[in-house]
């Protein structure tokens, strides 16, 4: 008696009719762990075997097979534009002339959904071509649904302000991917993407994400093919640069640059600066002229 009463203080208290038969108590519990219907005041047991149907019946040993296995369908995601969660009736199966006209009226796509689904597939391509992670990914869907909501894409390009979606979440979540690859992936111009960007900030009012250059010169040192000790001193040089000289205003990619022909050249792996500046993005004019100020701050 006092063993199941010291059992059953964990268990719930059913706020039922039914009365114990030995006792005539209303105080009767369940314990869905055993599948029994308990009386706290007797002891008795009134109910036993009860199938447990909260639970899955399958077993699973993994967090992967327990995620296979649930009977709760598949979670929401901000990268489907109907986060998931529309109905899909199947077409396939003999039915009536008024149950196809259903079908097809469940299948029709109003044009907010329509431009949801031109957006996220958009994204989709874009972060699968850059390989960028799910975060990203979702962040970008998020940013383009508020700016959606907001009626910022009246008189805007949906590619446009995808790109500048995916720009700002790549700069967010500090993934090392520049402007030029993401207008490199659309038909939209630089200047429609920068002004779109300049809407998000705007009408959303989100805190503009400083872009870390060091992020970058892991990437530009292996396309370059420069070894890890040019790449680890580019990365001391541009820190020590940025922490005594004002970046604030000067393209990251210029920086980068003239970090990398710096090391390269201390470390006798020199690239030609016509092939730096190539391959990161930027004018031999810009190379040049932010060598000459890490030089500068050198020889102080």
């Amino acid at each position: 008696m006092e063993d199941i009463k010291s059992k059953s203080t964990t268990l719930e208290v059913r706020d039922g009719h039914h009365r114990c038969p030995e006792c005539n108590s209303d105080f009767i519990i369940s314990d869905a762990h055993r599948g029994e219907t308990i009386c706290s005041n007797c002891g008795l047991v009134i109910d036993d075997h009860i199938p447990d149907i909260e639970r899955n019946d399958r077993r699973a040993f993994t967090q992967e097979e327990k995620e296979k296995r649930e009977r709760t369908g598949s979670p929401i995601s901000v990268l489907l534009p109907d986060m998931g969660l529309s109905t899909i009736i199947d077409s396939k199966a003999k039915m009536s002339q008024r149950m196809k006209r259903v079908i097809k009226w469940n299948s029709r796509m109003s044009w907010n959904k329509r431009n949801l689904l031109i957006a996220t597939t958009e994204i989709k391509r874009i972060g699968s071509n850059l390989n960028l992670p799910l975060r990203v990914k979702e962040l970008a869907a998020k940013i383009y649904r508020k700016a959606f909501n907001l009626k910022l894409l009246r008189g805007r390009s949906i590619k446009a302000m995808v790109a500048a979606s995916l720009y700002y979440a790549c700069r967010k979540e500090k993934i090392p991917r520049t402007l030029q690859e993401l207008v490199e992936q659309t038909t939209c111009t630089p200047k429609d993407i920068r002004r779109c960007y300049r809407i998000i900030i705007r009408e959303l009012e989100l805190r503009v994400p400083a872009m870390d250059p060091v992020m970058l010169i892991p990437k530009y040192s292996d396309e370059l093919g420069l070894s890890l000790e040019v790449e680890k001193a580019a990365v001391e040089l541009l820190n020590k640069f940025s922490k005594h000289m004002t970046t604030s205003g000067k393209d990251p990619k210029g920086l980068v640059a003239a970090a990398i022909y710096l090391a390269s050249q201390t470390l006798h792996e020199a690239k030609s600066q016509s092939r730096i500046a190539r391959t990161i993005g930027v004018t031999e004019v810009t190379l040049r002229s932010r060598y000459k100020e890490f030089l500068s701050f050198i020889n102080i």
